[in-house]
């Protein structure tokens, strides 16, 4: 196995928390982002993935190997085929439940502060920097806003009960950042309360953006 990625992107890191939970191997593959003007538009990652995105990740059965590319596709995959250490509750309801916490995250929040969006405010639309920042703020508090009321609802020690689903893989990435954008988390004790459990977790910590070998 083997994921192509980069090690402070936010998808990257979703894929390498539930690699890690479910205590799977895969090798890995720096694409950075920046240098080179973004060695996504490489014609060899562009051959993996054309819509220039990290991550995607290799893996293999009977018919040999095969690409697989968006993050919440690759970790439902990683789910159902290493069905080991699970992600997601086995209640029919309670997975739907998990499963819409996880695409606020990854489908509501994360799109509009993607490095991408980022980079077009500030080259082509001549966003300048104050700007960016309160676009950046405004969608992160509007999606942890809603999120921390419904985590009063379902939280134990994680998104979802006591243990570590689909909404953590998410959240973490999310909340991390946040703080690096410097984002006011004291509204959202929940979120903030979870991040630390998380984190205590050698799954999550290992895979931090500054643990990773191209971290710089």
């Amino acid at each position: 196995m083997k994921l192509y990625g980069y090690w402070r992107s936010s998808a990257a890191y979703r894929v390498r928390i539930a690699l890690n939970l479910k205590q799977l191997n895969a090798e890995q593959v720096s694409i950075h982002l920046v240098k080179n003007g973004g060695e996504q538009h490489s014609e060899m990652f562009s051959q993996l993935n054309p819509h220039h995105l990290v991550p995607a990740l290799i893996d293999e059965d009977e018919q040999g190997e095969f690409t697989l590319t968006q993050s919440m596709a690759i970790v439902e995959y990683l789910e159902e085929q290493y069905p080991q250490h699970p992600i997601l509750p086995t209640n029919l309801k309670e997975r739907a439940i998990v499963r819409a916490m996880s695409q606020s995250i990854a489908c509501e929040i994360h799109p509009l502060d993607n490095l991408r969006v980022l980079q077009f405010l500030v080259k082509e639309m001549g966003v300048d920097e104050e700007a960016k920042m309160k676009w950046y703020h405004h969608w992160i508090h509007l999606g942890f806003k809603a999120l921390e009321v419904q985590l009063a609802d379902t939280a134990g020690q994680f998104c979802f009960g006591d243990s570590p689903t689909m909404a953590d893989i998410c959240l973490i990435p999310q909340v991390y950042n946040a703080y690096r954008f410097n984002v006011d988390m004291t509204h959202y004790p929940n979120i903030v309360r979870i991040w630390l459990q998380c984190n205590q977790l050698p799954a999550f910590a290992n895979a931090a953006p500054e643990a990773q070998d191209d971290a710089s």
